[in-house]
């Protein structure tokens, strides 16, 4: 049987929705594991400790230099990935941070490269990882969009000047998109109400990263994965439950709550005292300016358990490093 969410906890965030104007998301793996993709780490992880059939780690398999050295080796897992992405669709999750574009001002940052958000009618969507069915060529122009990889020869060669062809995803050890950093630091600077971790382990510095500014500005944060994460001591509220199943039950406390209140005829007065863990968040809310989170978030360095708040702070802004998964 499933974990299901704690519905105290659920309460609480719900009351915190209440109050919110802008949300953040910050997606991984896990969020798709509904729509029968598998993760790549964690709980039933695709890759969790073990070698790949090259004998080599997925990072090494996935990394812009294996790429460069034996593209047959990491198109073999790019296309691996991308099947099991083949017939999927975006699932409940997906759709209820989607739907609530209508109520909040709504980002999200997603690892995922599936597509997900996008068909799901995520607008605000920062997809730093990129979208594993969108091709160019390595030497001249080419590029496409294709719905998978069933026709491609592995690995594909460019149809006009026979140049190797990638996917325009960022494979380990490769820098992240420009203008998707200048996005996130944007709307980092401008602050959020309200910051979900769903779905992924957060071993990266600059997804960790937003999280942990967060917690440090008095941020209320809330964290879904069934298993403990690098960020999981930081948070305010933790669901060990899957994605679909925590946010429907988010939906249904959020839509009670305002229910309740349109009930007693409240009208445009403020609604009911929230429920959170310190009070400098309840201040920080109250005064409809989002704290800031800094954009000190970026580092090449991993991320362990034992790192404090503080330092992330301290961190510069570095070359990043990013996991295609």
């Amino acid at each position: 049987m499933r974990n299901l969410p704690d519905p105290n906890i659920v309460a609480r965030i719900a009351q915190i929705l209440r109050r919110a104007c802008r949300l953040l998301f910050i997606t991984g793996a896990g969020i798709s594991a509904d729509s029968g993709l598998p993760t790549y780490r964690g709980i039933g992880g695709l890759y969790n400790n073990q070698l790949t059939a090259d004998q080599v780690p997925i990072e090494i398999a996935l990394s812009g230099a294996m790429l460069a050295a034996n593209p047959a080796i990491t198109w073999r897992y790019l296309h691996q990935i991308e099947e099991t992405c083949r017939g999927a669709q975006f699932n409940d999750a997906h759709a209820i941070i989607a739907q609530w574009q209508e109520q909040f001002e709504v980002w999200v940052l997603s690892q995922n490269i599936d597509g997900f958000h996008r068909a799901a009618g995520s607008c605000n969507l920062i997809e730093i990882h990129g979208d594993i069915h969108d091709l160019f060529c390595t030497r001249c122009a080419y590029e496409a969009s294709v719905p998978d990889y069933a026709g491609l020869t592995l690995p594909p060669a460019c149809p006009r000047c026979h140049a190797l062809v990638r996917p325009r995803v960022v494979l380990f050890g490769e820098t992240l998109p420009p203008g998707a950093i200048v996005q996130l630091y944007q709307e980092l600077d401008r602050g959020f109400d309200l910051v979900f971790s769903i779905g992924t382990t957060s071993v990266f510095p600059y997804i960790a990263g937003p999280v942990m500014q967060a917690s440090q500005m008095g941020v209320p944060t809330v964290e879904i994965n069934p298993a403990n994460t690098n960020v999981t001591d930081f948070v305010d509220y933790k669901l060990t439950a899957g994605a679909a199943v925590s946010l429907r039950a988010i939906r249904e406390a959020y839509l009670k709550a305002s229910t309740r209140q349109r009930s007693r005829g409240v009208g445009a007065s403020r609604p009911e005292a929230i429920v959170v863990p310190d009070p400098a968040k309840a201040e920080a809310l109250d005064s409809r300016q989002p704290p800031k989170i800094s954009r000190a978030l970026a580092s090449s360095s991993s991320i362990s358990r034992s790192a404090s708040v503080q330092s992330w702070a301290s961190l510069p802004p570095v070359k990043l490093r990013f996991s295609a998964l």
